[in-house]
């Protein structure tokens, strides 16, 4: 009896108490007032079926967070921005099923988010701040587009593996002021074109973190442009091919705020760049360089003494001395995380490979 005494604002009150989403769910079967406050009170929603979303989100209507890994149609998203407008969170990650490239498309272009439904989403929930749309292969440069011209407060873009995205994407987001990180891993249209874009906007003063792994089609000339990126701590440009060289790695090296950086199989990036990249990147905590067959001991030896480096991946580099390693170990005081050669392990002194303060991971 006393329970059914509590008001919808202090049943309210106890749930934001609660955050384990098994003991929400048995908060809501009590009765249908305690149903009717949590689905008030729900924030975040993971669809698994999104063709019963009809049925259940207009209960919903306070949602900050929508995931879905599933197929979704333009319909369906215009619903959700209409039906939950206060959404923040929007990630659409594709989960792809196992089954023939012919048969993926013809089935997702049927029914597959595109360019109309991220525009209607985008139109009806305009506080957006973080949106994710990996591999959701419809998308393309008009929604992308969109979706940066309506969200003025967006913050985080995933666009991995989005093949649709092309150069005029980059110059549509490189208009954002507010975004601090974007993700455009495997977006193999993308070219130096698309970069100097994103350099020389309102995006230069904001970004934080950038990736463009496996963009192929990118060159020393694109790399000159991030220079202007005057804030930029984290940057992966992990398989972008051999036409990025050390050109292109030395003007990297003159972003002095990098703190994390990223240059796996990076074919043609030789000593040249990484002496740079550690007698100018004083803010570097941590450096990937597997597969960097141009790089040899002599160039990594330049880091002992680095004050920040705290992670260093060395797999696939020539030359790695044991006089190397102990330089490294030694040398660095804030050194906790070192990948290397399985092969190389007799040659690694054993006072190193001891020590505790420095872990040694061979692969």
């Amino acid at each position: 009896m006393l329970m059914e005494c509590f008001g919808d604002d202090i049943l309210a009150l106890i749930l934001k108490r609660i955050d384990d989403r098994k003991d929400r769910e048995s908060f809501s079967l009590v009765c249908k007032q305690w149903f009717r406050v949590e689905r008030l009170n729900r924030v975040s929603l993971r669809v698994l079926e999104p063709d019963l979303l009809r049925g259940f989100l207009p209960r919903l209507p306070n949602l900050v967070s929508f995931q879905s890994t599933k197929e979704i149609t333009n319909s369906d998203m215009e619903f959700v921005a209409r039906t939950c407008p206060k959404i923040q969170v929007l990630n659409l990650n594709f989960k792809e099923r196992r089954c023939s490239l012919d048969e993926f498309d013809e089935k997702r272009c049927l029914k597959d988010v595109d360019d109309s439904g991220l525009c209607a989403f985008a139109t009806g929930c305009g506080e957006l701040v973080r949106v994710f749309l990996r591999r959701r292969r419809q998308i393309g440069d008009l929604g992308i587009a969109s979706l940066v011209g309506l969200a003025r407060n967006l913050e985080y873009l995933d666009l991995g593996r989005c093949i649709g995205v092309t150069d005029e994407s980059l110059q549509a987001i490189g208009s954002a002021n507010s975004l601090r990180v974007l993700n455009l891993e495997g977006c193999f249209l993308i070219t130096d074109r698309g970069l100097a874009s994103l350099a020389s906007g309102c995006l230069s003063k904001t970004l934080k973190k950038l990736v463009i792994a496996e963009c192929d089609r990118i060159t020393d000339d694109g790399l000159l442009h991030l220079e202007n990126l005057c804030c930029l701590e984290e940057l992966n440009l992990g398989d972008c091919g051999p036409k990025v060289t050390d050109i292109g790695g030395m003007a990297i090296a003159t972003i002095q705020t990098l703190r994390r950086l990223n240059f796996s199989w990076l074919i043609n990036i030789s000593d040249h760049t990484i002496i740079v990249l550690a007698q100018t990147c004083y803010n570097l905590e941590a450096l990937d360089l597997t597969g960097c067959e141009s790089t040899t001991g002599d160039g990594i030896r330049v880091f002992a003494g680095h004050r920040r480096l705290e992670e260093l991946v060395l797999t696939g580099c020539e030359d790695i001395s044991g006089e190397v390693m102990e330089e490294l170990v030694l040398g660095c005081p804030n050194l906790k995380y070192i990948v290397l050669d399985r092969r190389l392990r007799k040659w690694v002194p054993e006072t190193i490979r001891r020590q505790r303060f420095c872990c040694l991971n061979w692969v």
